[in-house]
């Protein structure tokens, strides 16, 4: 099933579970649904981040420094189901975290949290199978990554093996943020609407990489479905360790909504 995005353009919020501390997370997660999230991606911390920039990476040491593991992610996934039922809630993880607890397993315990739907970064949708197939078994959607350099027939792919939204990243190289969106985002978005059309798929389609501001939030919102602010909130939380987190991370996310469209009809 698509997520769904109750507003024009949609937030979804990426945080590193773990940082400053899995309590930390649960109520920084809870602050930004709060304020006007419709999705949570909870990062499962790992040691060789490859596409994350360093504010990301940081968070990770520090996540990994004070023993988060993928188990404490999937305690707070359930905190938060059963905090806010309604929000949507996506588990961000490299493979190896994965492999190491148990694809099977790991399945099982993700839908039990009430996860909805899984982003693997380093999964690539060629190699998929047998993770698929763990994932329809439990009726998780899996969502996968779509770059400017990937080929139609990947991005066709893609779009017919994704179930929760399509994670169209805004520019080739890490994440962080930047001063300004390229076109290739909304180009990108365009050959994914047109290939989607011709697989028979029609999901959301979400924009990464960058988005950092309320008027990236808007640029976004005039091609795309949802905008995806990670390492903003990352860096934010990480300025506001000593102070409140929740409180920041909040107004920071309400501010994004400042230049907003019409909600999603």
């Amino acid at each position: 099933m698509p997520i769904h995005f109750d507003h024009k353009p949609g937030l979804v919020v990426y945080l590193t579970a773990g940082d400053p501390s899995l309590e930390g997370t649960r109520e920084i997660a809870l602050a930004a649904i709060d304020a006007g999230a419709d999705v949570i991606e909870l990062g499962v911390p790992f040691s060789d981040p490859l596409a994350d920039g360093p504010i990301i990476q940081r968070a990770s040491e520090r996540a990994l420094a004070r023993g988060t593991r993928l188990r404490d992610v999937l305690a707070v996934a359930r905190e938060l189901r059963a905090a806010r039922p309604q929000s949507g809630l996506v588990l961000f993880s490299y493979l190896n975290p994965i492999l190491r607890y148990s694809l099977h397993r790991f399945a099982d315990d993700a839908a039990a949290a009430g996860v909805d739907g899984v982003l693997a970064t380093d999964m690539i949708v060629e190699e998929a199978g047998e993770y698929l197939a763990e994932m329809t078994r439990v009726k998780l959607a899996p969502i996968f990554l779509a770059a400017p350099t990937s080929p139609d027939e990947r991005l066709k792919a893609i779009a017919t093996h994704s179930k929760g939204f399509v994670y169209a990243i805004s520019r080739v190289g890490i994440t962080g943020t930047q001063q300004s969106l390229t076109a290739d985002a909304a180009v990108l978005v365009a050959r994914i609407r047109r290939l989607s059309e011709i697989a028979g798929a029609s999901l959301p389609v979400a924009v990464g990489f960058g988005i950092s501001n309320a008027n990236h939030v808007a640029q976004v919102g005039e091609f795309a479905d949802a905008a995806v602010i990670g390492s903003a909130i990352v860096e934010l939380v990480e300025r506001s360790i000593s102070k409140d987190g929740p409180g920041a991370v909040s107004r920071f996310i309400k501010g994004l909504r400042l230049t907003e469209a019409a909600p999603a009809r």
